[in-house]
């Protein structure tokens, strides 16, 4: 699934492609933000990234989307 994260005095985005449930990445994200630890997400290379919870200010959270590489006609 896709996550975007809003982060404060920041002008992109970070978009990271996971394979963790819906459930788990909403709940990583929540306690982040509670209590203004750092969030820990890994992609799907295997690669960490980690944001401190305090300056999140938005996510998204949605289905992966297929296809995006390239210029093929769909």
């Amino acid at each position: 699934m896709e996550i975007r994260i809003g982060i404060a005095q920041t002008h992109r985005d970070v978009v990271i492609e996971s394979s963790e449930s819906y459930a788990t990445v909403a709940e990583q994200i929540n306690e982040a933000i509670k209590s203004s630890s750092l969030l820990s997400l890994t992609d799907e290379r295997g690669r960490t990234i980690l944001i401190p919870g305090d300056r999140i200010a938005f996510v998204e959270i949605g289905a992966a989307t297929a296809g995006r590489v390239g210029f093929a006609n769909s």
